[in-house]
């Protein structure tokens, strides 16, 4: 409890003191910092009356906010990003079920030796988790994760690429410090998401507890780039690449997203995107004759399409 209230803490330090800046949408004269916010909902509703060819009513929303702050001072850039996603779907005769959940906090430091130079030296830290319990459907009495299980920081030093007028971005470091956090005692003694799991003895007690955090030193490679590839639409795509140096060096952990933004006016837009992670330490949970078996690892590819209104302030 004591590291949650920790790692909590230390987030709302970081958005504080981010959070100094003033209220226009680029610097003034007398401030240094720019911000950009966006608040969006996308809403999909489908109804049926004396369809003949049968259906179920269902309703789903995903509300999502993206919060930047960036610091800018001759040599010197400094960048914060909040992401911040909750989806839920309702169907008939069927409980609501999460359809998405993201907490995300990014912060890169920067300096570069002259003005027209586009590489700094970079510092990085990233922190993900969630908001809500996750399940394996239609099995709701075992969480397969939790808020804090898992949750992941990455800290590291490297060097960075950034070119605004291409709006692309490349963060190279030889040395980052991942970090994963597992704060519920059942799944730490399972050993999900790579911690190291519980021992018990022959006769199943319990000897000694699964640990809740694991930490590993590697090589972490990011890359966004963000384009209009035509009018009113345009590209996003993130990738970040990591590989441990003594834990299975060359086994790389990927998350890549990639997303379309179709503008309609200047409140409403439409979006298709898909997101894929490959993480080694993740073992699949599947339902077999009611019981939840843990499988090996798989490929997780979630796709969404929204339509919806976005709101930047």
């Amino acid at each position: 409890m004591l590291k949650k209230a920790y790692f909590l803490g230390l987030f709302f330090i970081c958005l504080q003191a981010s959070s100094q800046i003033v209220r226009t949408k680029l610097p003034d004269s007398t401030s240094n910092w720019k911000k950009e916010n966006a608040i969006g909902l996308d809403i999909s509703q489908i109804t049926f009356v004396n369809w003949n060819a049968g259906g179920n009513n269902s309703i789903s929303g995903l509300l999502k906010g993206k919060f930047l702050r960036t610091y800018t001072n001759d040599n010197l850039v400094w960048k914060n990003e909040l992401i911040a996603r909750y989806g839920i779907n309702k169907q008939e005769k069927q409980d609501v079920r999460k359809t998405d959940d993201q907490f995300q906090l990014n912060s890169t430091f920067g300096y570069r030796t002259d003005t027209i130079s586009n590489w700094y030296y970079a510092g990085k830290f990233n922190f993900n988790t969630q908001f809500a319990n996750g399940y394996a459907y239609p099995n709701t009495d075992l969480a397969i994760s939790q808020p804090f299980a898992p949750a992941y920081t990455f800290l590291g030093v490297g060097a960075e690429y950034s070119r605004k007028d291409l709006n692309l971005n490349v963060y190279l470091s030889p040395l980052t410090q991942k970090v994963t956090m597992v704060f519920d005692q059942r799944l730490a003694n399972q050993g999900a998401f790579g911690v190291e799991k519980a021992v018990y003895d022959e006769f199943g007690v319990l000897i000694r507890e699964g640990k809740n955090i694991r930490n590993e030193t590697g090589i972490l490679i990011t890359n966004q780039w963000k384009t209009e590839i035509y009018k009113n639409i345009n590209f996003e795509h993130r990738i970040s690449l990591y590989t441990d140096y003594l834990n299975n060096f060359g086994n790389v952990d990927v998350d890549w997203q990639m997303q379309f933004d179709m503008v309609v006016n200047q409140y409403v837009k439409a979006n298709i995107g898909t997101h894929l992670v490959y993480d080694d330490d993740i073992k699949s949970k599947e339902e077999e004759g009611g019981v939840q078996v843990i499988k090996g690892p798989k490929i997780q590819l979630k796709q969404l399409l929204g339509v919806g209104v976005v709101y930047q302030f």
